[in-house]
């Protein structure tokens, strides 16, 4: 679900469009292709859902919106995002929190 990179982490996730409100559900998968699963309330329309879970992540992880980029996933539900100044001890802190 994590990996560390030069820049940042990587993370994978699962979105799920159109939901109620955004929020983390959970994990989607086991091992290493597990995935962070997060329901998103913006619709999958122009982009409007990518754009929301980019703003979701950046204020989770406590980033600007410009530290929080897509990387790949844009038409998928499967998605990687690149989170730039954080390291992978402290993503994953936030994550374990998160998934209590």
């Amino acid at each position: 679900m994590l990996r560390a990179t030069a820049s940042g982490v990587t993370l994978a996730v699962r979105a799920q469009p159109g939901a109620k409100k955004t929020a983390i559900t959970g994990v989607y998968g086991e091992g290493p292709a597990a995935q962070l699963k997060i329901a998103v309330h913006a619709p999958p329309l122009e982009g409007r859902a990518n754009q929301a879970l980019i703003a979701f992540l950046a204020e989770t992880f406590g980033l600007p919106k410009n530290a929080v980029e897509l990387v790949s996933g844009e038409l998928s539900r499967s998605k990687v995002i690149m989170l730039r100044g954080v390291t992978a001890e402290k993503a994953k802190k936030t994550l374990d929190d998160l998934l209590q």
